[in-house]
């Protein structure tokens, strides 16, 4: 069948969206934006900011029912926020024997201390349990922690003070995290955003985990305005083989292959594609363009140019993608 009415789109320019809060999926792994794609073009990566210590902040004993904190810098609110040092925190014993304090950057930036539940039995992992360390504000980070058993005032030792990354501190860099600037599940495009690669622990108020900010681009779509031949960046399959005694040993493998198309231009020079040559950008094929489905892929675009006398001046076009192309049907 004929493809007289399909249509090739390229990412001619991008819409700056600036630092934003994503929204957690529910599994506290992947943040999702509002926008659906995520530009990767050369100026316009996204930055990501997730709450959290970037440097600094060593916790050690003070005075009796104090303790000091070094000065550090955070990612907060997905600003960089450069906290002075706290020389004399205090950090009041609890009536009862057992009770875990958070050491947190609150909401003006100031260092505090938040008491847990305390308990006359014995301290506890447990967030908001007796003896537990406490649900942190959100929008708050954690720094450290204070466990402590005994009710009777003196110097905090070194082993009482708990500064564990991914346990009693929040790092904005842990755990480490992956773009996805594309989000298609079942050829429905999704919200892009960024994945970890272990759920963020919900220790804030309400079961909610860190907050994660992020500012990006979103990709402005032109028409390749004379063009055909589209074929997607698509992964294919090969397999190779092994004669041995009494059979044969089988293996598999996948290549992915480029995408290409071919572009009818005026001048060979000034067109408008040519100014995205190199670059990895996101291109669309449709199909129909009247109709919703179409082809989505992002790759680094490669131009092969060609002018013959008395015929029309063309460009063989490379998409050289890392992820194979993606079917949106709605």
């Amino acid at each position: 069948m004929a493809n007289d009415n399909a249509v090739i789109y390229y990412e001619a320019s991008q819409t700056a969206v600036t630092m934003a809060a994503l929204m957690d999926s529910g599994d506290h792994k992947f943040f999702e934006s509002a926008g659906e794609l995520w530009s990767n073009a050369s100026g316009a990566e996204a930055v990501v900011r997730p709450d959290g210590v970037a440097s600094g902040g060593a916790i050690t004993p003070g005075a009796a029912d104090q303790v000091a904190v070094a000065a550090l810098t955070c990612y907060q609110g997905g600003a960089l926020r450069i906290i002075s040092a706290v020389e004399a925190l205090d950090v009041a014993r609890p009536t009862l024997a057992n009770a875990k304090y958070s050491i947190v950057i609150d909401g003006s930036q100031a260092v505090t201390a938040i008491k847990g539940t305390e308990s006359a039995s014995a301290v506890s992992d447990v967030r908001g349990a007796e003896g537990g360390p406490p649900l942190i504000p959100v929008g708050q980070i954690e720094i450290g922690q204070i466990h402590i058993t005994s009710a009777d005032s003196g110097v905090y030792t070194a082993s009482e003070i708990k500064q564990i990354v991914g346990v009693h501190m929040e790092r904005f860099d842990f755990p480490t995290w992956t773009e996805k600037r594309m989000n298609v599940v079942n050829n429905v495009a999704g919200a892009a955003g960024v994945e970890f690669t272990a759920a963020l622990p919900p220790i804030h108020t309400g079961g909610v985990s860190k907050t994660v900010y992020a500012s990006y681009f979103e990709p402005d779509f032109a028409e390749v305005p004379d063009s055909s031949d589209f074929t997607p960046p698509e992964t294919t399959h090969s397999t190779s083989s092994t004669q041995i005694y009494g059979k044969t040993l089988g293996a598999a493998s996948s290549t992915l292959g480029q995408g290409s198309f071919t572009a009818y231009l005026k001048d060979g020079v000034t067109d408008a594609l040519l100014s995205k040559k190199n670059e990895n950008i996101f291109f669309k094929f449709k199909p129909d363009r009247l109709k919703t489905p179409y082809i989505l892929c992002q790759g680094k675009l490669g131009v092969a140019r060609s002018f013959p006398a008395g015929d029309n001046i063309t460009a063989a076009c490379t998409v050289s993608a890392t992820e194979g192309a993606v079917e949106v049907t709605s």
